[in-house]
């Protein structure tokens, strides 16, 4: 019945904005233009970004992205430099992690584990 995940989406108030934000401050690459919508490709994941134009309405349903990074600590340090809102390093005995946010208060997560 399901095969995989096509894609996570999230809502943006400007999509073309939003994807330079994407793409400049988080390094994924710009795959499909669409109208009101792109796809943004991340390191050699094979699930996409897709960002939507749309009205962002923020709830408490707990449902965000978890990126991985191999440094966290590099990454983390990137992020901050280019004003990003970020939450604090956190280590949960097996996860390392943290929580930012993109221009449209989108939470996102980032992730290190061995």
């Amino acid at each position: 019945m399901i095969e995989r995940i096509d894609t996570v989406c999230l809502k943006v108030i400007n999509v073309e904005e939003s994807s330079k934000w994407y793409q400049n401050i988080m390094g994924f690459k710009e795959t499909y233009k669409g109208e009101g919508y792109r796809i943004l490709s991340i390191g050699n994941s094979g699930v996409p970004l897709t960002i939507e134009e749309g009205d962002v309405k923020h709830t408490n349903n707990g449902t965000y992205p978890i990126f991985f990074t191999k440094d966290i600590s590099e990454t983390y340090k990137k992020l901050k430099e280019q004003h990003v809102s970020v939450s604090e390093l956190h280590n949960d005995g097996v996860n390392n992690f943290f929580d930012f946010y993109d221009p449209d208060n989108n939470k996102l997560q980032i992730c290190y584990w061995k």
